[in-house]
């Protein structure tokens, strides 16, 4: 069962299905050991680990599994990162949520906002009744966004992870469609 990845549109944002043009700025954002300092593997070193992401994210669609969508700046089409819903299981109606932005954009609300996005759609399209995100405890910016759409932290996952060579605990977050509050999320004033 094929999964359409969706093109969607926000105030500022654009998120759509990767292309094969995505990936010297998608490299550039795994290549980054600053922006991927709290991810559960080291940053890319060789540019075709971009190739293999960009059909990963197609072959997740053509065996409905998930939807990942590359996110662009609407004012200047701008790549700035991608989010995604991946371990869709249709039975159980649940799905991971997880996302990464360039650190140039930090701070802007462009996680939030894309993650929304992506929820509506989720939660509309696919009946989701639970999804859920996980997050390094020492990354409170990502732990914020999640909160600011509504999930709740459920627990720590102890050690879970080892993150340049540190071990390093999880945060796993839970949000289910009976608290999903699907109204526009405030965009920040710059």
């Amino acid at each position: 069962m094929t999964l359409a990845t969706p093109v969607l549109h926000t105030a500022r944002l654009r998120l759509r299905p990767f292309t094969d043009t995505d990936a010297d700025p998608l490299f550039a954002l795994h290549g980054s050991a600053y922006a991927m300092r709290y991810w559960d593997s080291p940053p890319w070193k060789e540019r075709a680990r971009a190739d293999r992401f960009i059909a990963m994210c197609r072959k997740m669609a053509d065996e409905g599994t998930g939807a990942r969508v590359a996110i662009d700046r609407a004012s200047d089409g701008a790549f700035v990162g991608w989010c995604g819903l991946v371990g869709w299981n249709p039975d159980y109606r649940s799905a991971s949520l997880g996302y990464c932005l360039d650190d140039a954009v930090w701070g802007h609300g462009y996680a939030t906002e894309a993650a929304h996005a992506l929820l509506r759609w989720a939660f509309g399209t696919l009946d989701l009744n639970r999804v859920q995100a996980e997050t390094d405890t020492r990354n409170e910016a990502s732990a914020r966004v999640l909160e600011k759409i509504g999930f709740v932290r459920e627990g720590t996952l102890r050690e879970d992870c080892v993150v340049n060579g540190e071990v390093s605990d999880t945060w796993v977050f839970g949000l289910l469609r009976r608290e999903w509050r699907p109204s526009a999320v405030p965009i920040p004033a710059r």
